[in-house]
């Protein structure tokens, strides 16, 4: 990494902050290289460590404020990319669901949380000590067991870097290759799913009218807000249902078929 080699620890705060907000950078590749490079003497460990998990927290608190500030919008925006954005939040949610609020301690292991725990958790309203002590350990976790790696394989990562750069033209070709089959196969997977990306809506004054004529009852209104928003005792649509989104399929089994569902989320 060009940036780390340059410039020591400002190179693997940068790489490391950049990851924690998002951008796809391999966080985990620069934790393996400054660990070589404290085997090898050109980093010090009791400086790269710290960096490294100022590093994380800092970007972990922005995007923790900025989820705190806009609610699920921020994480709509991160998962833009996703092929559906509204399973790419489920995710994360059912992860913090099934969990707990300790998924913060493994987040940055599992591609595509990592990025979206923060926010979530701040969207959530969890305490802003509890988030840091939760994310200060997944933090040191993730340094320690890349950091450690690269330490303790010093000597195989520098056999790879050098194999890298005596054909360093092939590989080259071959990450081009990869993207470009990568983003081909992004496009496919977009046309395949396009007809999921448009959600029927209806207005409140719509539905609310709706209502008034309903004689016959034949609308079943859902509330589906997902776990973190929905609280039993809150105010909810008169006469309206739980459906919990994290087990959909044990919510859905008794609903009548033959009646019109509205829903309403987070």
């Amino acid at each position: 990494m060009p940036a780390l080699a340059k410039y020591g620890y400002e190179g693997l705060f940068l790489v490391l902050f950049l990851e924690a907000i998002g951008i796809p950078i391999p966080g985990a590749l620069a934790l393996l290289i400054a660990g070589a490079a404290c085997a090898s003497g050109n980093m010090r460990l009791i400086i790269a460590l710290p960096v490294s998990i100022a590093a994380m927290l800092a970007g972990d608190t922005l995007l923790y404020v900025v989820g705190r500030k806009t609610g699920w919008h921020l994480l709509g925006f991160l998962c833009r990319i996703s092929v559906n954005p509204e399973t790419c939040i489920l995710r994360s949610a059912e992860s913090f669901y099934r969990r707990g609020r300790t998924t913060l301690v493994v987040a940055k292991f599992i591609p595509g949380i990592n990025t979206m725990a923060p926010p979530l958790a701040g969207s959530m309203n969890m305490k802003l000590w509890q988030f840091w002590q939760l994310d200060f350990v997944g933090a040191l976790l993730y340094a320690l067991a890349f950091g450690g790696a690269g330490f303790l394989f010093s000597d195989l990562l520098k056999m790879i870097v050098g194999g890298i750069q005596a054909f360093s033209s092939i590989v080259a070709w071959l990450i081009a290759l990869g993207v470009a089959v990568y983003a081909a196969y992004r496009v496919w997977l977009y046309q395949k799913h396009r007809m999921y990306r448009v959600v029927p809506r209806v207005s409140v004054e719509e539905l609310a009218e709706r209502l008034k004529t309903d004689i016959d009852k034949e609308i079943v209104i859902a509330d589906v807000r997902s776990h973190g928003y929905y609280d039993a005792q809150a105010q909810r649509i008169l006469g309206s249902i739980r459906l919990e989104p994290n087990n959909l399929q044990a919510s859905i089994k008794d609903l009548s078929k033959e009646r019109q569902i509205y829903l309403y989320c987070t």
